[in-house]
């Protein structure tokens, strides 16, 4: 493993407490950043605060049970990190949830909206309690981890890939915003990598989304986090508002 240089720098990551959240975690700790964990599963966080403070790389670790689509949990949160920290030098936007699979009009109202809630509204809610931080610091890094559905629309999950679209133009439209400001924002849009996510999949879905891979295999979450720890750091310096791919081969554009 390389290790990016991200010494003193510190790194608030959003479902970081499983996946590749919990992978960005890691390789964060390793190249020498701090980490904050955001997560709504206070069990889960407890777990990955032991198993990262089992690594013994240095970085601080903290966590905070974050309902992401709450306006005052997330700016408490934020206040919280920059009063622990003093700083926020990195926001990685990875919590996000399938909803199921169906076709469009059978999807209940409540399933389509609690998808967009937790996949584009609740990244706009950090980025607007972070960005001033970032911006009175002069600098920042922050990475939305997208999906190749949001390029593409994977069928019985439109509103996983709608959620995704979004999370991509919301990238283009912040990293215009900052981009005279020292703050740089990305996303990445990976095929499926196997997580906890599986679950709320049907095995029909996960085959087609297979099937679409010309590697013929999924994402390795150590994958996402490589890439995800180079755009978070100061060597990534002339991209913004960009979408790398992370798909194997699928994505054509």
């Amino acid at each position: 493993m390389n290790q990016i240089d991200l010494k003193g720098r510190v790194a608030v990551i959003t479902g970081g407490a499983q996946g590749i959240g919990m992978a960005i975690a890691e390789r964060m700790l390793h190249s020498g950043a701090s980490v904050v964990l955001w997560d709504v599963d206070a069990a889960l966080l407890v777990d990955a605060e032991t198993a990262l403070g089992a690594l013994g790389s240095g970085g601080k670790i903290s966590t905070a049970i974050v309902e992401l689509t709450m306006e005052a949990d997330v700016a408490d949160a934020a206040q919280r990190a920059v009063a622990a920290h003093g700083r926020i030098d990195i926001l990685v936007n990875n919590a996000g949830i399938t909803g199921g699979n169906a076709p469009t009009w059978e999807l209940a109202p409540d399933v389509w909206r609690r998808v967009i809630e937790v996949n584009l509204i609740a990244p706009y809610l950090t980025c607007r309690a972070v960005v001033p931080q970032m911006v009175k610091q002069g600098y920042g890094r922050i990475v939305n981890i997208a999906s190749v559905a949001g390029k593409e629309g994977n069928p019985n999950a439109s509103h996983y890939s709608a959620s995704k679209a979004g999370l991509i133009a919301l990238t283009k439209s912040l990293g215009k915003e900052l981009a005279t400001q020292g703050v740089l924002v990305n996303a990445v849009s990976p095929a499926a990598a196997k997580t906890a996510m599986f679950a709320s999949m049907t095995q029909q879905h996960i085959d087609f989304m297979l099937s679409k891979i010309p590697m013929a295999r999924f994402l390795e979450v150590n994958e996402a986090a490589a890439m995800v720890a180079w755009l978070a750091s100061e060597e990534c310096s002339f991209s913004t508002g960009a979408v790398f791919d992370l798909s194997g081969g699928r994505a054509t554009y």
